[in-house]
């Protein structure tokens, strides 16, 4: 017998995949009654003639319908990507690792659990611990007083990164030529939500941040948050969300570590570079971290509610916890951020603490997919799509699924193995195109219905004409906007002439074969001098050949279509 779990499951998934559900939410109470109850007696009751507002976008909902993720009750807070979600995951990790080499960024590694002396070393012991995930080895007492050092000591799992990165940076000796120094990680990270406010993607125990911390010199620090409000700017364009809003958070009124003073000279350094960035920006009084005031980029959701999510962070503490230091002439000066010519001056090295900052483009990685999902509300751009392209079969001859399979392989730019000519396994590519396959035998249109229902951006049927053409026929009107643009397409436009101007047959009469856009006879071929738009009508049934649809479908990719 099914569970009530898993009824409930199988009823939310026979839903029709293209409804947008809302998991209800509370109700206001106004005047004493409940606002969607009737209202009290002696008040107009006549319905309304308008139409009920359409629900908003519910990122669980639609994590269901889109075999996004799951959730267990074995690890709460913690959501388990499906196929398709780890396919969003990593076009949004891999965009941003795109980006590193253009802002000067190196990708680092760091380990997930540190022991609590490291942890009391950075701070984070005291003003953290209850927010903290506690470990106990293998071999301890388990002991609670008095466990210090070795192997019995107490462990953490990381909320954040950045003592990992400090203790990278303290590996070796460093110099001010040396700086800025930019590392980048992806590690995941734990923090102790209360179980009441765990929700969906938004508020999790377990999740990953695109964490950055650039280590610079005084000098440089307005240089390095203008960069990076410029990096956020760029990323949340390409990725449609927005507008945004800029928050400057001060200092706490208790539990911050370092002087007033310091806290003061940090603050001004961030207004500065706010006030050089043109862009409109608010004061949190007191919600600063407690090591260091920060900037917050602010995002809505669906429902209004606002989202912190990138941020940058300016710390003068942990460095010096970590006595981190470079070397530098004139010292003093360089710790003030100051320069000189004086060559007295200059002819004196000393050590110089550095700066460090904390940065998040889009900070949460699972925050940000849950916003995205609930902006795109199912019709995604092609290049984040975990649903790209759908290969429908006519039928199921064994012909027509070997042809379908080698197009797949074909737009992948696989070739026609997966193993390369000398024998190795081929790299793969962080834009490959993301293809699947219904070769099951059901009906044509049973089919392209499902397709549609899933949301594939690309609908391509191949049948036994196909075949022997070499090509596919595809239906582009599911990618968002696709009028608007893709009729005036060079690729769509060539492919479109190339099927409509080649004769069907050679001279000798045998069947003309398309390979990858080439054909064997093209000398009775007269094509115009310019290739017109197409009709929109024409990206419903366009026939081209896999070669010119991976191109097309790449330069979409590149292009964050």
């Amino acid at each position: 017998m099914r569970s009530s779990r898993a009824l409930r499951l199988s009823q939310i998934r026979s839903r029709p995949s293209h409804v947008v559900y809302r998991v209800p939410r509370p109700q206001s109470v106004r005047n004493g009654y409940c606002t969607v109850c009737e209202s009290p007696a002696g008040k107009d009751t006549a319905k309304s003639t308008t139409n009920p507002p359409t629900p908003l976008a519910d990122h669980r909902q639609l994590g269901i319908e889109q075999e996004l993720f799951t959730t267990s009750v074995y690890s709460p807070g913690s959501p388990l990507f499906l196929p398709n979600g780890a396919k969003l995951f990593n076009r949004l990790t891999n965009f941003l690792r795109a980006q590193y080499d253009h802002f000067g960024f190196q990708e680092v590694i760091t380990p997930t659990i540190y022991k609590k002396s490291l942890w009391e070393k950075s701070g984070h012991w005291d003003n953290y611990a209850d927010d903290m995930y506690s470990v106990t080895g293998r071999g301890a007492t388990g002991e609670k007083e008095g466990r210090q050092v070795g192997e019995d000591e107490e462990y953490g799992l990381k909320p954040m990164n950045c003592p990992g990165h400090c203790l990278i940076f303290a590996s070796k000796q460093r110099s001010y030529r040396d700086l800025p120094i930019r590392y980048a990680d992806f590690s995941p990270l734990h923090r102790n939500e209360i179980h009441g406010a765990l929700s969906g993607l938004t508020r999790v125990r377990r999740f990953h941040q695109d964490d950055g911390h650039i280590f610079c010199r005084p000098s440089q620090i307005r240089q390095e948050i203008s960069s990076t409000l410029e990096f956020i700017k760029m990323t949340y364009n390409v990725f449609g969300l927005g507008p945004y809003r800029l928050a400057l958070s001060t200092r706490p009124a208790d539990h911050f570590i370092g002087t007033v003073e310091e806290w003061d000279n940090a603050e001004a350094a961030l207004r500065e570079s706010l006030d050089a960035s043109e862009q409109v920006w608010t004061i949190n009084e007191g919600d600063g971290a407690f090591y260091g005031p920060k900037i917050d980029v602010i995002l809505k959701d669906s429902d209004g509610k606002e989202h912190q999510t990138a941020t940058i962070q300016l710390d003068f503490q942990l460095p010096k916890r970590f006595e981190l230091e470079y070397q530098a002439p004139a010292p003093e000066l360089e710790q003030k951020g100051e320069s000189t010519t004086d060559h007295a001056l200059l002819n004196v090295q000393g050590p110089v603490t550095p700066v460090l900052i904390h940065r998040a483009v889009l900070g949460s990685v699972e925050r940000i997919m849950a916003l995205l999902i609930e902006h795109h509300n199912g019709h995604w751009p092609f290049w984040l799509n975990p649903r790209q392209v759908m290969i429908i079969t006519v039928n199921d001859r064994q012909a027509v699924v070997d042809y379908a399979q080698k197009c797949k392989r074909s737009i992948q730019g696989l070739g026609s193995a997966n193993v390369a000519s000398n024998g190795s396994m081929t790299m793969k590519s962080p834009n490959r195109i993301a293809v699947d396959i219904d070769d099951s035998p059901r009906s044509i249109q049973k089919k392209i219905r499902e397709a549609k229902q899933k949301r594939y951006s690309v609908i391509a049927v191949v049948g036994e004409k196909d075949v022997e053409a070499g090509r596919l026929v595809v239906d582009l009107t599911n990618i968002p906007k696709a009028e608007e643009w893709m009729p005036s397409h060079p690729a769509l436009k060539r492919a479109a002439n190339l099927h409509l101007s080649f004769p069907s047959k050679a001279k000798d009469g045998s069947p003309i074969r398309a390979v990858h856009g080439n054909f064997e006879d093209q000398s009775s071929v007269k094509r115009p001098l310019g290739l017109p738009n197409l009709a929109p009508e024409q990206l419903k049934s366009l026939p081209i050949s896999p070669m010119d649809l991976s191109r097309f479908l790449i330069d979409m990719v590149r292009e964050h279509r």
